[in-house]
């Protein structure tokens, strides 16, 4: 009897200091309950995707089979039922008009009409895969929408990369292995298993989709055709790996396995410059690009890695974050320049290394701290904890049914706009910004010596004026030529003739002047004029001599 009691006391002690544990928790954290993703991922009802945050501030989220549209202060706009479940890993995809949402459910691509929520018209519409009551589709990897061409891309594993018009039609497709110039291009180690296995990204100002294979290739199309720009092999690195377009003239690669920042020249593909940075949250951990060109990351370190268009670091922040982790990509504002990012501290935090990898570990979540800050300039215009009147107005509102984490809460701040002071800025000014930030490199092809091809160019401009001078010359003579070969001797004779003529009867009738008009007369002309009366004039050619020196002609004498 004593051991029963015994193991009695002992199972009720285990269970009151779980009881306590979990009351502490509750009492720490009382309205963010699901506040961590280490939370939520045990505990799965009325989890939300990936949101969208639109350009009206609102942000779109699925559940299951429901897409909701929330304001910024956490309230729900509008709910959708939708026939197909969502895919919970992908977010939403803004249409570019400002009236269209496409997303991914159920290996199906659905568009959404905002403005016909409501109505009597039917807002949710199949564009891809099979129709409502038909069963089948392949896996759709990922999708993208192009503003600027009014082009949707979308990636469906094992057959490829199929563009559309927004209106339905089918543009072009393409696969990872492409017949051109003559001999194939892509999966060039192995053809087997090799697809295409990333989302689509798009760059608006080199006008080119990004996109990789199973092999680590990574190739630039045309958003117009299936033209590849070129393939670049980052098989070297890893097989798996995010791309982020910079519209600067770069592109950046991130790497998680190995924790690495590439960037890439748009116009190659070749390797600008690599930089490391802390360990990386998962495999899907991407970058950001301000309109300064500045690269943002957030890592397991609990520091924010930036990086200037050439490669220069800043770390934030700069005294060392021991307890701190940040799990979730920064968000960019509205402006364009700052960045939101949250710091979650954590209880034993531990920092394993080997040889090439960085493992983090951690026991539970203590606290959150939430910043807007600039990169390029390490200004912090804002910062608040989880205990913070924002935070907990949103406990308040419809965001207490469903199950939140930072990046969720991170996505609410920044359409919020809390504690910004810059102003907002259009897609389009933004775009600009950026894509003023690339510079055209104007290829050589003169690969020698550039004091001979100089040399060469010259000797070959001065040929073509000769030659361009001889041909106008034997054009003038063979014109000459033609002339001679008509007899047209006789015709100019004449001319001449009546000409001189004509001068020479203004002399007779002018004799004042005739003196300085017979120099005028040519020199193989004698004349001799008879006159018996001034009204009546007889004028004799007498002779013509070829070569007569030059004489005066006397005046005329009148006979009675």
């Amino acid at each position: 009897m004593p051991a029963i009691y015994f193991l009695l006391f002992f199972l009720f002690m285990v269970a009151f200091d779980f009881g306590f544990a979990q009351s502490t928790w509750s009492q720490n954290y009382p309205h963010y309950r699901h506040l961590f993703s280490g939370e939520a991922r045990f505990r799965s009802p009325n989890r939300l995707s990936k949101p969208l945050i639109g350009d009206s501030g609102r942000i779109y989220a699925c559940t299951e089979k429901t897409l909701l549209a929330f304001e910024n202060n956490g309230s729900i706009a509008w709910l959708l039922p939708l026939s197909f479940r969502c895919n919970m890993s992908k977010a939403p995809v803004h249409g570019g008009t400002g009236k269209q949402i496409y997303l991914i459910a159920e290996n199906r691509v659905l568009k959404i009409n905002i403005m016909k929520i409501g109505t009597s018209e039917p807002a949710i519409q199949v564009f891809f895969g099979p129709g409502p009551g038909q069963q089948g589709g392949d896996e759709i990897v990922g999708l993208a929408v192009s503003t600027l061409s009014s082009s949707v891309f979308i990636n469906v594993k094992n057959r490829g990369l199929f563009a559309y018009m927004m209106r339905g039609q089918l543009l072009w497709s393409a696969g990872p292995v492409v017949d051109q110039y003559g001999y194939k291009q892509g999966c060039r180690k192995d053809f087997s298993d090799c697809y295409f296995a990333s989302v689509p990204v798009i760059a608006q100002c080199e006008a080119s989709i990004y996109i990789s294979n199973t092999k680590g290739e990574l190739y630039s199309l045309s958003v117009r055709s299936p033209y590849f720009k070129w393939i670049q092999d980052l098989s070297s690195f890893d097989k798996v790996y995010t791309v982020t377009p910079g519209n600067n003239g770069r592109l950046y690669v991130t790497v998680p396995v190995k924790s690495l920042i590439l960037a890439l020249d748009v116009s190659s593909g070749n390797v600008l410059w690599q930089k490391s940075v802390g360990p990386l949250s998962t495999a899907e951990s991407s970058l950001l690009v301000d309109s300064y060109g500045w690269v943002t990351i957030g890592s397991l370190d609990g520091f924010l890695y930036s990086f200037s268009p050439t490669g220069t670091l800043k770390k934030f922040p700069k005294a060392a974050a021991l307890d701190y982790v940040i799990q979730y990509s920064p968000f960019l504002d509205c402006s364009g320049y700052a960045v939101y990012f949250c710091q979650t501290e954590m209880e034993g935090k531990v920092i394993h290394t080997n040889d090439q990898y960085t493992h983090v570990s951690a026991m539970k979540p203590k606290s959150s701290v939430f910043t807007l800050m600039v990169p390029a300039t390490g200004k912090i215009y804002w910062s608040e904890s989880h205990h913070g009147p924002l935070l907990s107005s949103l406990s308040t509102s419809d965001l207490q049914y469903f199950v939140l984490d930072e990046g969720m809460l991170l996505a609410f701040i920044t359409a919020s706009q809390t504690g910004n002071p810059l102003p907002c800025r259009s897609k389009g000014l933004k775009l600009a910004s950026s894509c003023s930030q690339g510079t055209s490199k104007h290829l050589n092809i003169y690969t020698g010596n550039k004091r001979a091809v100089l040399i060469f160019l010259l000797f070959e401009s001065l040929l073509l004026v000769v030659l361009a001078a001889l041909v106008r010359f034997c054009c003038v003579f063979w014109r000459k030529r033609k002339l001679q070969d008509q007899d047209l001797g006789r015709f100019l004779e004449k001319r001449v003739s009546s000409k001189f003529r004509s001068l020479f009867l203004s002399v007779i009738f002018t004799q004042e002047g005739g003196v300085g008009k017979l120099d005028r007369l040519p020199e193989n002309y004698r004349v001799i004029c008879l006159q018996n009366r001034i009204e009546k004039i007889k004028i004799y050619r007498l002779t013509r001599l070829l070569i007569m020196p030059k004489i005066t002609i006397p005046l005329v004498e009148t006979y009675k």
